[in-house]
This record gives C-alpha cells, sequence and structure tokens, in this order.
C-alpha cells in the first residue's frame, strides 16, 4: 500500500513539473519577438519648393518601418540636377541617389510610438552623369584660360549621419518628419583626376564635409 502511494505521488510530482515546464514554454513563445508590418512613407515637400527659385532641383522621399523596440529601418531615394558655375569652373550634374539605413527613437510619445527624436545613420550612394563646359587651367606666362571635358558617368559613396523629430498631425495618419543630415564623402570617382564639383544627394563635394537637411510630409500605413 505504501509502495502505491508513493509511486501515485511521485507520478503526480512529475506531472506537475511537466505542466508547469509546458506553461514556460508557453510563456517564452509569447515573448517571442514577431515583425508586425509597418510602413510610412513621407516626400521632402521643402527641397521640392526651392528648386522652383535655384538651379538645384532635387527631389527625394523615403520609407520607412518600425523593426523592433526603438529600431526603424529606412531607406531613402531621390534625384538631383544642379549647375556650378562659380571660380571659373563651369558644369552641370543629374543622376539618382539611394540611402539606406536605420535609426533609434531617442524619446518618443507615450500615447503615440511613432511621435518623438531620434538618431540614426545610412551608408548612400550616387551614380550620375556630370559634364565640364569650362575647367580653369593656367597657361603660358601665367595667364588663365578653360578647357571642357565631354559628359561621362560618374559614382560615388558616403556616409550619413541622421537626426530629428516626428509630430503626428491631429488626429490623421500624416506628420511631418524634419531632419538634420550630416554626411562624410568616403569615394568618388574622377573625370581626368578632377574632383566633382557636385554630387547628386551628397551636394558640393569641395570638402569631404557637408551637412544636408530634409523638411517631409509623411503618411503611415
Amino acid at each position: 500500500m505504501k509502495t502505491r502511494l508513493i509511486f501515485t505521488l511521485f507520478f503526480s510530482l512529475f506531472g506537475i513539473l511537466a505542466s508547469a515546464q509546458e506553461e514556460k514554454k508557453e510563456e517564452v513563445k509569447k515573448v517571442h519577438w514577431k515583425y508586425e508590418p509597418n510602413f510610412m512613407v513621407g516626400l521632402d515637400v521643402l527641397n521640392t519648393g526651392l528648386g522652383f527659385f535655384s538651379d538645384r532641383k532635387l527631389y527625394q522621399g523615403f520609407i520607412s518601418s518600425k523593426i523592433n523596440g526603438n529600431v526603424h529601418a529606412i531607406a531613402e531615394a531621390g534625384f538631383e540636377k544642379n549647375i556650378y558655375q562659380k571660380n571659373s569652373y563651369d558644369a552641370k550634374v543629374s543622376g539618382p541617389f539611394i540611402k539606406l539605413g536605420a535609426f533609434y527613437m531617442l524619446a518618443k510619445d507615450r500615447e503615440n510610438e511613432f511621435n518623438g527624436f531620434y538618431a540614426g545613420g545610412k551608408v548612400a550612394g550616387s551614380f550620375y552623369n556630370q559634364e565640364y563646359m569650362a575647367v580653369p587651367v593656367r597657361g603660358y606666362g601665367g595667364s588663365n584660360s578653360s578647357v571642357s571635358f565631354p559628359a561621362s558617368s560618374q559614382s560615388s559613396f558616403w556616409l550619413e549621419g541622421t537626426l530629428g523629430g516626428r509630430v503626428q498631425l491631429f488626429d490623421s495618419n500624416f506628420y511631418i518628419d524634419v531632419n538634420l543630415q550630416p554626411r562624410y564623402l568616403a569615394y568618388t570617382s574622377k573625370q581626368d583626376n578632377i574632383s566633382p564639383m557636385i554630387i547628386p544627394g551628397f551636394g558640393k563635394s569641395s570638402s569631404k564635409f557637408n551637412m544636408g537637411f530634409a523638411w517631409n510630409i509623411a503618411y503611415k500605413f
């Protein structure tokens, strides 16, 4: 009789432990991360508008998605057409660019996690056409003259930081997204050992460092 009670007690304890393990597994499954599709698409309206009053025509937009917690992935793309006429240079460029990266929400609204301030980084590249109508050269006796070069295809790559904020427009799905973009030029091709004057998406490249900005109207799906 005692033996039967001991076996009954043993199997009861075994059953309780087994059920507890199953509950723990279910809890682990519940907290396991799962990506829920979400997208925000935006258009830079400020630089687009400024294009009507300057030689620089810049059209760019982005798509972002929350990946996990405060981390968002982002992809940007655009097209720029510009001219450079300074210090006896006369050049024009045009072409597309693309940027890929992520940002982290530094501070966000408790009621809406897409409202707040963020910081992050991207890698960027541009494949564009450029043409030099005039490049200054020093002639015989110290005289100044210029030479021209035919249109050519070039490429440039840079690293770009991002620091900005987002705010929802009333109770709609629209947002205002404003950010600054410090840039560092990592590599660029050259035509006849001449560094490009302007790089689409990067801006004037007389220095390896540059600063961009964007004022976007975005829509969250």
